[in-house]
C-alpha cells in the first residue's frame, strides 16, 4: 500500500461475503483496530446490518453496525444506505453461527443535515436471551475529554476479517482539541464526537453506523455513531475516529420513531 494516499471517507465498506477475497486486497475492508473479540452477547444492542446481493439470490452480507433502540426501530449512519435490500441481525456474535435471529427491515428514516439514519423493522424485535435495547444520553449531553467509551463491531484486524464481534476502548477528544488544524480542523463539527487519536485504537471501513457505548450515570449509554476517519491508515495519530453525536438527535429520534408507525 505504498502508493496510497490517505483520504477522508466514510467508514461504511462490505465484509463477510462471497466478494471477501476480492474486497481484502483494498486492506481495510472494515475493522476496529488495535482491540480484540468482545465477550459473548456483551453488547447485546449491537446489530449488523446486512445488504442482499442482487449476484447471489438470499444472500445477505454485512455491510455497517447499528443500535436497537426501541422494538422496532435501529439507529445507524445515513451513508450506510444506497437503496438496495437489508435486513438486520440481532443477538448476533459470530457471523457465521445463527446465535441470534433475523428481521427484514423497512426503509430508512435519514437526518438531512449530519450522518445519521434510524431504521424500521417490518416485525418487532424481541427478547431471546441475547437482545437489550440500547440506552440514549440526555439531549445535548457533553462527555469530557479523555471519558472511556467503548467502539464495536466487526470487521477485518490484522489483515483477516474475524466474523465475531470486535471491540477496543478510545477515550473522548473533547470538540476543543479535535477541531484544532492539525486534528481534524472544521471537519470536527459540534454534532460530532472524536474518540482515539492515538496512533493505536481506531475504527474503520465496516464499523460505520455501529455504537459508541459509554457507561454513565450506573448503565452504558450509545453516545455515538460511527461515520468516519482517515483511510486506509485509520489509526493515524491525531485523526481520531469521528462519531455523529447521539445527544444532539435525541429531539429528533424521539419524535421519528414515535409519530412515524412502524408496520
Amino acid at each position: 500500500m505504498t502508493n496510497c494516499t490517505p483520504f477522508f471517507v466514510w467508514l461504511g465498506a462490505i465484509s463477510g461475503s462471497p466478494l471477501r477475497d476480492t474486497l481484502q486486497e483494498d486492506v481495510l475492508t472494515g475493522r476496529i483496530i488495535g482491540g480484540h473479540e468482545a465477550d459473548p452477547h456483551s453488547w447485546k444492542w449491537q446489530v449488523s446490518l446486512q445488504i442482499a446481493y442482487p449476484d447471489y439470490p438470499g444472500y445477505y452480507s454485512h455491510i455497517c453496525g447499528g443500535t436497537l433502540i426501541t422494538g422496532k426501530w435501529v439507529m445507524t449512519a445515513a451513508h450506510c444506505f444506497k437503496g438496495s435490500t437489508y435486513r438486520v441481525v440481532l443477538g448476533e456474535h459470530d457471523l457465521l453461527q445463527e446465535d441470534g435471529f433475523l428481521v427484514k427491515s423497512l426503509l430508512p428514516v435519514p437526518h438531512f443535515s449530519y450522518d445519521i439514519a434510524l431504521l424500521r423493522l417490518s416485525s418487532p424485535a424481541y427478547d431471546n436471551g441475547f437482545v437489550e435495547l440500547g440506552l440514549l444520553p440526555s439531549e445535548g449531553d457533553i462527555l469530557p475529554n479523555d471519558y472511556p467509551c467503548y467502539i464495536t463491531g466487526w470487521g477485518a484486524t490484522s489483515g483477516n476479517v474475524p466474523d465475531r464481534l470486535q471491540e477496543v476502548m478510545m477515550p473522548i477528544v473533547d470538540h476543543k482539541i479535535c477541531s484544532q488544524d492539525d486534528w481534524w480542523g472544521s471537519q470536527a463539527k459540534v454534532t460530532m464526537i472524536c474518540a482515539g487519536g492515538d496512533g493505536v485504537r481506531a475504527g474503520c471501513s465496516g464499523d460505520s453506523g455501529g455504537p459508541l457505548n459509554c457507561y454513565k450515570d450506573g448503565h452504558w449509554q450509545v453516545h455515538g455513531i460511527v461515520s468516519f476517519g482517515l483511510v486506509p491508515y485509520c489509526n493515524t495519530y491525531k485523526k481520531p475516529t469521528v462519531f455523529t453525536r447521539v445527544s444532539a438527535y435525541v429531539d429528533w429520534i424521539r419524535n421519528v420513531s414515535c409519530l412515524v408507525p412502524a408496520r
